[in-house]
């Protein structure tokens, strides 16, 4: 199965996820932004930047050993709990969000070493939106720096939006609204068109 064509919205509950995912991507990003104005200028005056040499190859190796290889260390089971959606959505997702930003594009630096790869910074910012945590959480394991991480989070909402604002970011319409209900009545809620922490369409 080619990872990187359509998904059957009807055949794949990954699609509802990823619906509900993209809401809480731009309100945890609109939260941050909001948050992160005030919060920056103080630590740019408070503390001097450090080097740390992260390694950012390894970081890459060990990514794409553990879930990207042929065979990879841990199994699709364990790939869709700690990204939150299947393997082929997250190779789908990554392919157009490197093609529409070359920010994820892994380039050299000016000692021409190999930068982060799409993969670390798209991982950063999946993980960071997916259980809620901050940047530098992400340094030890992607091996990417708390700023970096901050901005290919942003710029990766931005490319979600971009790219897919206008097919999952909008109301819905009759179909969507009998597709949802049906998916509730199936799954045991009758009546609910969706439910995201409380919230619902109206």
């Amino acid at each position: 199965m080619d990872p990187f064509e359509s998904i059957d919205p009807m055949e794949d509950e990954d699609y509802f996820d990823h619906e509900e995912y993209m809401i809480q991507a731009m309100a945890l990003h609109r939260q941050q932004h909001a948050a992160e104005g005030s919060s920056a200028s103080r630590r740019r005056n408070s503390q001097p930047r450090m080097f740390i040499r992260r390694n950012p190859l390894e970081g890459h190796e060990r990514l794409w050993n553990d879930y990207f290889a042929e065979p990879s260390i841990y199994p699709p089971n364990v790939f869709r709990r700690r990204f939150r959606m299947h393997h082929n959505l997250f190779l789908r997702i990554h392919s157009a969000v490197e093609a529409h930003d070359d920010y994820f594009v892994q380039k050299r630096d000016a000692s021409r070493r190999l930068g982060l790869s799409s993969l670390q910074k798209i991982t950063a910012a999946i993980r960071m939106l997916a259980y809620g945590v901050t940047a530098d959480l992400m340094d030890e394991y992607v091996r990417i720096g708390e700023s970096t991480a901050r901005l290919s989070m942003k710029k990766f909402v931005k490319a979600i939006v971009s790219i897919f604002g206008g097919e999952y970011l909008r109301s819905p319409t009759n179909s969507d609204i009998a597709r949802l209900l049906e998916v509730g009545q199936n799954r045991g809620f009758p009546g609910m068109l969706g439910s995201i922490d409380c919230m619902h369409w109206k």
